[in-house]
């Protein structure tokens, strides 16, 4: 059979690209070797439409925030389940100089839409170390991303279009009509592997900036919180009593084991959240796909234009995932120009490098 494209890998990147592609009327195969602790798997998969310790819009927000609502909903709508889930963030203050950058700009008409209420003082709470105030972030939430990506590969596997093993280089064959593996063939070949991607032969030359991730779940009895909360990490309520608490950044040792460290580290900074006891049920690690400009990596391989990728979305794939995989679906099929910002072209001269050393 000749499908109009393989898809290497079905993590958030590669799931949500599918869904695209077959909403085109594209014929997909998708080829994942499952993996429990991959990072779409792991993550809390929040939106937020702050970014961090700047206190700046998320980039391009605007565009990505319906996108990204219209599609889940979508989503829910065709498999019978909730999993993307609407929750305003509590963005708690740590010190007086927090308070004092935050209202430098809150009134920005930018933030319109986006911010609540900036509360310089807080009531006092049985539950939460909120006495400096905060901003309350309207459009908030989370995507239960592992129940999204089972329900996906469930479908795709019900009609034959997925094939649970694990991608193998030396089956590949580059051809004038695209791409032949494993007895079949395709027109595109779309990459779409995560932390992997870094080991694509085809695209070694992009800069990727691996890092660990590692985020705990803790039960917290009597409490159930109307808000995520966020000061130096996130705490997402899942109901009856139990959160999400993330996450670690580590770029030094990516492998995939759990740590004591980190695990103090997560405690140690919901305790400045939190006033109550917690126990923690479980921990998870998992490695980002993070590049070093913080920005997806999109597009076609310069010299085979039969492969491309799909990836590095960091920590802000459920955000983005949706539009970018609808730009770059018209980028292959219509010609039109990707975002610069995130088409692979920005790192040509890394290309043009790698190949000139061989």
């Amino acid at each position: 059979m000749i499908y109009d494209y393989l898809v290497v890998g079905h993590g958030l990147a590669g799931a949500i690209l599918t869904c695209f592609l077959e909403k085109a009327g594209k014929t997909v195969l998708v080829i994942d070797a499952p993996k429990e602790n991959s990072a779409s798997r792991v993550a809390a998969g929040l939106i937020n439409p702050v970014a961090g310790k700047r206190f700046a819009k998320s980039w391009q927000v605007d565009s990505f925030l319906p996108a990204a609502t219209s599609f889940y909903q979508e989503m829910e709508a065709r498999y019978h389940a909730e999993f993307f889930y609407r929750k305003p963030i509590l963005k708690l203050f740590s010190t007086p100089e927090e308070q004092n950058n935050w209202m430098g700009k809150s009134t920005d008409a930018a933030w319109e839409g986006y911010i609540e209420t900036t509360h310089l003082q807080l009531p006092t709470s049985e539950y939460v170390h909120q006495e400096l105030g905060g901003l309350l972030i309207q459009q908030g939430g989370y995507v239960a991303l592992r129940p999204f990506l089972d329900l996906r590969e469930e479908d795709l596997k019900s009609r034959g279009a997925f094939r649970s093993e694990a991608f193998d280089f030396s089956q590949l064959q580059l051809v004038p009509e695209g791409v032949k593996y494993g007895g079949v063939q395709a027109r595109k070949i779309i990459f779409c592997e995560g932390a992997q991607g870094a080991q694509n032969p085809f695209f070694s030359w992009l800069p990727f900036s691996l890092n660990k991730g590692e985020i705990l779940d803790i039960n917290v009895p009597d409490f159930e919180a109307t808000y995520i909360y966020n000061k130096a990490v996130y705490v997402v309520p899942l109901g009856q009593y139990q959160y999400r608490v993330g996450a670690t950044y580590n770029w030094r040792n990516l492998e995939e084991a759990l740590t004591i460290e980190a695990r103090e580290e997560l405690e140690t900074k919901v305790q400045d959240i939190l006033k109550k006891p917690f126990e923690v049920t479980k921990q998870y690690v998992g490695v980002r796909p993070a590049v070093r400009d913080r920005k997806p990596l999109m597009g076609l391989h310069p010299q085979n234009p039969q492969v491309g990728i799909f990836n590095g979305m960091g920590s802000k794939g459920v955000l983005m995932a949706p539009l970018l995989a609808q730009q770059f679906i018209a980028h292959i099929e219509q010609e039109t120009a990707l975002w610069p910002e995130v088409n692979i072209v920005r790192y040509l001269s890394l290309y043009l490098a790698s190949t000139s050393n061989t």
